[in-house]
């Protein structure tokens, strides 16, 4: 598990501030789509470091300790940066469906004004719910033994340790998450809906298919991040199983920004090109 959890952060790692490098570098990518997608690296970096280097400690370690407030500033920025890339993904899909729908118009509606106040606006509702669940969770007792049955300081793991009343604690669990899975989600949904409409209208294939190619790469990391929250967190807390659970956080925490820049890489053409003319530019320089 250790070598696998390695390669996949230093993966992660490598893979994203590649990404964010092409995207500052390149003047052909300096357009709204890869300011959110510069963006998105930086949250995956952020997330993905946020719970695996303790990760990898505590496997290498024979103690698996960590202080309460190790504990929960833990929980704090890991939920904070999850919730910030449910709003940016969002915020990603909102741009395509402007730029396929209003082609003419996008300049205009996705002004660099516009981007940076939907990013800020994203960091704020995740760092506000963020904050507001982790002080309910500090105010629950904690009898002991205090053994997190979770490989992080997760949510739900957490709040089972409490020999306190938790029922605000799952209700905060359930609305912030439903309002901010739902709402993320409808804007997702509805942005592609149009999309599709619009490329099943047009005329030429070439068309349909450079379109398709735009949202491919956004689409895929999409469903997976959105699906493996949706599974974890919109259930009520007698659905709760720690052995399958464990299994569903890992993979969002540990190998969804692993497996981002792979996607973005490999499938998007442009951040292809530019990675190819960032190599021959070292290659010169050398």
């Amino acid at each position: 598990l250790f070598v696998f959890f390695l390669l996949a952060y230093v993966i992660t790692v490598v893979g994203n501030l590649g990404i964010i490098a092409v995207v500052q570098l390149d003047p052909q990518l300096q357009t709204p789509m890869y300011f959110f997608l510069g963006n998105l690296s930086f949250l995956d970096l952020c997330y993905s470091s946020s719970v695996t280097p303790k990760m990898l400690l505590n496997l290498l370690s024979q103690r698996k300790t960590i202080s309460f407030a190790g504990c929960f500033t833990q929980l704090y920025f890991y939920a904070a940066f999850v919730i910030v890339e449910l709003y940016l993904l969002a915020a990603m899909a909102y741009d395509r469906y402007v730029a396929i729908c209003y082609p003419l118009r996008y300049p205009i509606v996705m002004s660099k004004k516009l981007c940076i106040s939907l990013l800020v606006g994203s960091y704020a509702v995740g760092f506000f719910d963020s904050g507001v669940f982790t002080v309910f969770a500090m105010r629950v007792t904690f009898c002991g033994p205090n053994v997190i049955d979770h490989f992080f300081c997760d949510g739900p793991p957490l709040i089972k340790l409490a020999c306190s009343d938790t029922r605000l604690n799952q209700l905060l669990l359930l609305a912030f998450g439903g309002f901010n899975e739902v709402t993320t989600v409808s804007i997702v949904l509805i942005s592609y809906g149009c999309i599709l409409f619009t490329i099943l209208r047009m005329g030429s294939a070439l068309g349909k298919r450079k379109a398709f190619g735009t949202c491919a790469s956004h689409l895929l990391v999409v469903t997976i991040f959105y699906g493996t929250l949706l599974f974890m967190y919109l259930r009520p807390s007698s659905s709760y199983s720690l052995g399958r659970d464990k299994i569903v956080s890992v993979f969002y925490a540990v190998v969804t920004p692993f497996l981002n820049p792979l996607i973005y890489s490999l499938r998007n053409q442009e951040v292809k090109s530019a990675l190819k003319r960032a190599v021959g530019r070292i290659i010169v320089s050398l």
